[in-house]
């Protein structure tokens, strides 16, 4: 089969692999589209000591069941493969478990013409949805589950809340929709790429860049946030999210771009800051996503870039550059 391989630094082969062997439990699964993670760019950049080339990347994944017990089936496929049987796991925590396997970490991933699965990681497709849009469920559920997570947490109803989202990719983007979809009372989405800032404007979000925004406008002053979304995880924006969060204040911290780095625990004391890590997605936020996507209830999703598999290797130099106003690139086989 076709695969598009890391091979080393900044570098993708698209090349031959050997067909992927289902176990007992497996299904094979033909790939429809598969959208670029930014984990799949920290990889490329060499940032990851986990996935150790040559490896085919990719878990974002929607496709048609080829082999198994669902074949013919249109399905997502949930990437994370948890024991199913520690504590966490019994807790519906899957997500934390500490054996838990990634496709495209260690095991092939969905960079490929096809790919296999445990078939417990299926969740069937909706009649009609197109692959390219349940393709974005994986990173959809980040964003919910961010969100989930930190609601308990809240001091205010979402209807009088303000909310801030830092980072302007497929995660963030998601989490403004999402929060807008709840009924946030305002929701400010910080993003420093122009193009990336005309698509989420075009998607409804209010967008400003937070390098250029003088204090007291669109966001950049401190204090006022009763919920700031991280998407992005580096030194810089962990810092912009302490200061943005108001006294009570909850900050989800998605993005995993950098460890690391000056944290302010004092003020998070003396203000009461919720900081709270979130790590990917349960089963239950996959289910959500999909359903909230094929509904429409965050938009039409104009805003994903779809390319040929062939085209992958300049697809990440693409996302690299910031050349492509796209929040989401998807590769189809």
């Amino acid at each position: 089969m076709k695969a598009l391989v890391y091979t080393g630094t900044e570098s993708t082969e698209y090349r031959d692999e050997p067909e992927p062997t289902p176990g007992p439990n497996d299904a094979l699964i033909a790939v429809d589209a598969v959208g670029i993670c930014g984990s799949d760019m920290h990889a490329w950049h060499g940032h990851d000591a986990r996935r150790v080339p040559p490896l085919i990347l990719g878990h974002e994944l929607a496709g048609r069941v080829l082999e198994g017990d669902r074949a013919g089936q249109a399905v997502v496929v949930n990437p994370l493969i948890a024991c199913g049987t520690c504590r966490y796991c019994r807790a519906g925590r899957t997500n934390i478990c500490p054996d838990r396997e990634l496709i495209g970490l260690r095991l092939p991933g969905a960079f490929a013409e096809r790919v296999a699965v445990p078939q417990s990681n299926l969740i069937a497709l909706p009649d009609g949805m197109d692959p390219a849009r349940a393709a974005l469920t994986e990173p959809c559920a980040t964003a919910w589950h961010g969100i989930a997570l930190a609601t308990p947490h809240l001091h205010v109803s979402p209807g009088d809340g303000e909310a801030l989202v830092i980072g302007g990719g497929s995660v963030g983007l998601l989490a403004a929709l999402i929060l807008g979809h709840h009924g946030w009372g305002r929701v400010r989405l910080a993003e420093t790429n122009a193009l990336r800032r005309s698509t989420a404007a075009a998607a409804g979000v209010e967008v400003f860049d937070p390098l250029n925004a003088p204090s007291g406008q669109n966001g950049a002053e401190a204090d006022w946030a009763d919920l700031v979304v991280d998407a992005v995880g580096s030194r810089a924006t962990r810092a912009a999210a302490i200061a943005a969060a108001c006294p009570g204040g909850v900050i989800s911290h998605i993005g995993l771009q950098e460890p690391g780095g000056d944290f302010d625990a004092r003020t998070l004391t003396l203000t009461e800051i919720t900081f709270l890590g979130v790590y990917t997605y349960t089963p239950a936020d996959l289910e959500a996503s999909l359903a909230a996507l094929h509904a429409g209830h965050l938009g039409k999703l104009a805003w994903i870039e779809e390319r040929p598999l062939i085209d992958g290797g300049q697809a990440f130099v693409d996302l690299d550059q910031g050349a492509t106003p796209a929040a989401k690139i998807i590769l189809r086989p």
